[in-house]
């Protein structure tokens, strides 16, 4: 009988700087948790809809391909799911207000900040899965 894989915690992340959203990915992944990856708030959208119940984290650039940003897609994130950890990250002063729980990290930020997040998202996960 073969070993079943344990649950991970699933992050999304939406950036459209391909190199950026690889590296955020990366580290996620390193860290142990599954990832979803989008480059435009629409396609973000979309997996929030079908599994937005289930991410533990969503990070997301202010600055999207398509019609919305990102301070918007974490309002649609937060009325998804109020429990998601959002983080929206910009090279730019933020100007529009984030949902309540949402946090801002200004560019450029340190891959082991994204790390720190990541390990700390999974002990909440394991814990949840243990009650």
């Amino acid at each position: 009988m073969g070993q079943s894989k344990p649950f991970r915690a699933t992050a999304l992340v939406v950036e459209d700087d391909p190199m950026q959203r690889e590296m955020i990915c990366l580290l996620l992944e390193e860290s142990d948790m599954d990832v979803i990856e989008c480059e435009s708030a629409e396609a973000a959208e979309l997996v929030l809809e079908e599994t937005g119940a289930s991410l533990v984290l969503m990070m997301t650039d202010v600055q999207l391909a398509g019609h919305k940003n990102g301070v918007e897609l974490a309002h649609v994130a937060k009325n998804i799911n109020p429990d998601i950890d959002v983080i929206v990250t910009s090279g730019k002063p933020l100007r529009q207000k984030l949902p309540d729980g949402a946090r801002f990290w200004a560019k450029p930020w340190a891959p082991l900040d994204v790390i720190r997040e990541a390990e700390r998202m999974s002990i909440a996960w394991s814990r949840m899965g243990e009650a």
